[in-house]
């Protein structure tokens, strides 16, 4: 079974809890454990700040998130897609404590917190401009506990 779903809302903080409750109800069907869809939200939560606070210029027009988020048989893949400046150096960027704006006390630590949180993370362009944020998590709800005794 195969379903997928894409949102696209405006890059303002007012909808980072909309990103990732549609997220999370999203994954529902999948039977995850309380810890599997707190993981899960905090994730895109991560993902959709990190578009917010970094990705455009504050008086740019048509700041935009777009979220897909694909289930395969018991895996999320969620692709959080902004359209903003980018990050010149993905690699430093991933690195805990790095932020571009430590005057607004940001601890830099979104990518190590997606990445603790999910199966896989990577970072990359997207083309012509901004970032892409790719996540996974394989879900092994009750029923799989079940199976496994």
């Amino acid at each position: 079974m195969k379903n997928e779903m894409t949102l696209t809302f405006s890059a303002i903080s007012a909808n980072e809890a909309f990103a990732r409750n549609a997220v999370a109800a999203f994954c529902v069907d999948l039977d995850p454990t309380i810890d599997q869809i707190n993981d899960i939200k905090t994730a895109v939560s991560e993902a959709v700040t990190n578009s917010v606070v970094h990705a455009y210029a504050a008086d740019a027009q048509d700041k935009i998130v777009t979220i897909k988020t694909t289930i395969d048989e018991n895996t999320v893949h969620i692709v959080v897609s902004d359209y903003g400046i980018g990050i010149e150096d993905i690699e430093h960027a991933m690195q805990p404590f790095f932020t571009t704006k430590p005057d607004q006390e940001r601890s830099g630590m979104g990518f190590t917190v997606m990445e603790s949180f999910m199966d896989t993370l990577s970072v990359g362009r997207n083309e012509p401009n901004g970032t892409v944020v790719t996540m996974t998590k394989t879900i092994r709800g009750a029923d799989w506990k079940e199976k496994k005794r």
